[in-house]
C-alpha cells in the first residue's frame, strides 16, 4: 500500500525528495567550490613554473651565451689586428649572428630592470665598436695605423661590466621565480588540503544529517516492524522522520490491521477446514467398508448364484430343454460379469488411495511385466509386442504396470484379421516429461471417440463382440494424472490405434497427487 503524493505532503516536514535535494545541492557546492579553488592554484603554479623555465630560464642561459658571443667577437677582433688575416674575424662575425638571437631571448622578460641593463650593454657595446672594433677592423684593411690597443680594452671593459650587471639581474629574476614557484606549490597544497577538508566535513555532514533523520527513523520503524512481525500484533507501527517514512509507517500500520483481520478470518475457515476434514475422514471410512461389502458381501451372493446355476445345469441338464440350459449359461454369465465389474470399479476407486511407495524403475521392466500377466492371450493370439529404449520412470510400479497391461491387452482384444503388433517406445517431451507411445496394427479408434474412450463405462462396441467393462482407458488416464502426466488418443498417427501418454522424468518437480 502507498500513499498518495498529497497524503505524503499533509504529513507536514521535509519529504525524502526535499532531503536528497538539499543535500545533493551542498554537496555539489562545496565539490565544486573545492574545484574551482584547486583549479586557480593549479593556474598559478603552472603559471610560476612556465615563467621560470620558459621565460627566466632561457634568458639566464641566453645571457650567458651573449657573454661567450661578445668575447668571440674581442678575441676575433684581436686577432686580426695582429695577425692581419681574415680567419680571425670569423668569430666576430658569428658572434655578431648569434648576439642577436641572444638579445631577442633575453628581452622576452618584459622586466624593466632588464630591459634597462640590457640597454647598457647595447649602449658599450657600440661605444666599443665604433670607437675601437670598428676602426681597427678599417685600419688592418688599409695598411694604416690601428687604434690604441688599451682603447678597445677600456672599451670592452665598460661592455663587461654592463654585461655583468644584466647577468645580475637575471639571477635576481631566477631566484624570484624559484620564489614564486614554491610559494604557488605550497599554496596549491594548501588549497588541496583545505578543500579535502571542506568537502570531508562536508560529507560527514551529510552523512550526520541522514543518520539522524532518516537512518535513524528507518532503523526505528524496522524495528516496531520485527516485533510485529514476531507475533506482537497487537503493537501499533508509528514513524518519525520523512513524510515518506511516515507515510510507509502508517501503511505498515494499516497493513498490520489487515492482517489481525484476515489472521482472525483464518483461524475461522481453519476450525470450519478441521471440521471438513473430520467429516471426510468419516466419509473416507464409510468408503472403505462400503469398498470392503462390495468385495466381499457383494460378490458373495453373486458367487452362490453362478455356483448353484452351475449346479443346476449338471444335475438337471437331462430334465431341462435347451432353452432352460441356455437361461442358466444366461445367469452364470451375467453374476461372473457382475463380480468382474464390481473389481474393476473396486480397482478404479483405489487408485491414489492404498498408495505404494514411489520407485524408480526401468520402464522396459513394466512393459515385461505387464506382458507377463498377458502371456497367455498373446499366446492364443500370436501377438508380437516389442519396446524401443524406455527410459527410467519414478511412480507406484504396480499402477504404472497396469496402464501397459490395459494398453497392450487392448490392442490384443480389438485385433484385426492379422496377428496383432504392438510397439512401445519413448522419446523427450517438454517440460521434464517423457512421451510415451502405445501402437497396435488393430481396427483403431474413430477421432470422434477420441475423448469418450476414457470416460468410465464407455464402450465402442457391443459385449458380445468384445468382453470388457468398458473401465480399462479410464483406469489409465486415473493413474497416468496421478503420477503427474495426462493420456491421450494419437489420431494422426496412421492405421491402428495409437496411445501417447506422458510420464515426469525422475526427479522432475510432481504436483502433489489427488486422489480420485
Amino acid at each position: 500500500m502507498h500513499a498518495e503524493p498529497d497524503s505524503v505532503g499533509a504529513l507536514g516536514g521535509p519529504s525524502l525528495r526535499r532531503w536528497s535535494v538539499w543535500i545533493s545541492v551542498a554537496l555539489v557546492a562545496v565539490l565544486l567550490a573545492a574545484t574551482v579553488a584547486v583549479l586557480l592554484a593549479i593556474g598559478e603554479l603552472s603559471r610560476a613554473r612556465s615563467r621560470l623555465l620558459d621565460v627566466v630560464g632561457p634568458a639566464v642561459v641566453s645571457s650567458q651565451q651573449l657573454g661567450a658571443d661578445l668575447v668571440d667577437q674581442e678575441n676575433g677582433v684581436r686577432g686580426y689586428r695582429l695577425s692581419g688575416q681574415a680567419d680571425f674575424l670569423k668569430p666576430y662575425e658569428n658572434g655578431l649572428d648569434r648576439q642577436t638571437a641572444a638579445r631577442a631571448t633575453v628581452m622576452v622578460l618584459n622586466s624593466p630592470e632588464v630591459t634597462e641593463h640590457v640597454a647598457a650593454v647595447d649602449t658599450a657595446l657600440a661605444a666599443w665598436r665604433s670607437d675601437y672594433a670598428d676602426p681597427a677592423i678599417a685600419a688592418v684593411r688599409a695598411g694604416s695605423p690601428v687604434p690604441e690597443e688599451a682603447l678597445g680594452k677600456q672599451r670592452f671593459d665598460a661592455v663587461r661590466t654592463a654585461l655583468s650587471t644584466l647577468q645580475a639581474e637575471l639571477a635576481v629574476q631566477r631566484a624570484d621565480g624559484r620564489a614564486a614557484l614554491n610559494d604557488s606549490a605550497t599554496r596549491m597544497a594548501v588549497t588541496c588540503i583545505v578543500a579535502l577538508a571542506v568537502l570531508l566535513v562536508a560529507v560527514l555532514a551529510c552523512v550526520a544529517a541522514m543518520l539522524v533523520h532518516v537512518v535513524g527513523p528507518l532503523s526505528r520503524l524496522r524495528q516496531q516492524v520485527g516485533l510485529v512481525a514476531g507475533g506482537e500484533f497487537s503493537r501499533t507501527v508509528t514513524a518519525t522522520g520523512p513524510q515518506e517514512l511516515r507515510a510507509l509507517g502508517r501503511d505498515v500500520d494499516t497493513m498490520r490491521t489487515r492482517i489481525v483481520e484476515d489472521l482472525h478470518q483464518t483461524r475461522e475457515r481453519n476450525a470450519a477446514l478441521d471440521a471438513a476434514t473430520a467429516e471426510l475422514r468419516r466419509s473416507n471410512a464409510e468408503l472403505e467398508q462400503f469398498a470392503y461389502v462390495a468385495s466381499h458381501d457383494l460378490q458373495e451372493p453373486l458367487r452362490k448364484v453362478a455356483s448353484f446355476c452351475q449346479l443346476l445345469e449338471r444335475r438337471y441338464r437331462d430334465q431341462l430343454d435347451e432353452r432352460a440350459v441356455q437361461y442358466i449359461d444366461f445367469a452364470v454369465d451375467g453374476a461372473k460379469r457382475m463380480q468382474s465389474l464390481i473389481n474393476d470399479l473396486l480397482a478404479f476407486s483405489r487408485v491414489g488411495r492404498h498408495r505404494d511407495k514411489h520407485v524408480v524403475v526401468p520402464a522396459a521392466d513394466l512393459v515385461d511385466e505387464a506382458c507377463r500377466d498377458l502371456s497367455e492371450a498373446l499366446e492364443e493370439s500370436g501377438a508380437v509386442v516389442e519396446a524401443g529404449t524406455l527410459p527410467e520412470v519414478e511412480g507406484e510400479a504396480r499402477l504404472l504396470t497396469a496402464v501397459f497391461q490395459n494398453l497392450i491387452g487392448n490392442a490384443v482384444k480389438f485385433r484385426g484379421d492379422e496377428a496383432p503388433r504392438v510397439r512401445v517406445d519413448a522419446e523427450a517431451g517438454e517440460d521434464d516429461q517423457w512421451v510415451f507411445s502405445v501402437r497396435d496394427n488393430g481396427i483403431g479408434i474413430e477421432e470422434q471417440y477420441a475423448e469418450r474412450i476414457f470416460v468410465i463405462f464407455q464402450r465402442l462396441h457391443p459385449k458380445d463382440l468384445y468382453a470388457g467393462t468398458g473401465i480399462g482407458l479410464a483406469m489409465c488416464r486415473k493413474i497416468v494424472e496421478y503420477h503427474g502426466g495426462r493420456i491421450w488418443l494419437d489420431t494422426a498417427a496412421g492405421p491402428g490405434t495409437t496411445i501417447r501418454f506422458t510420464l515426469p522424468r525422475v526427479g522432475a518437480a510432481v504436483p502433489a497427487p489427488v486422489a480420485g
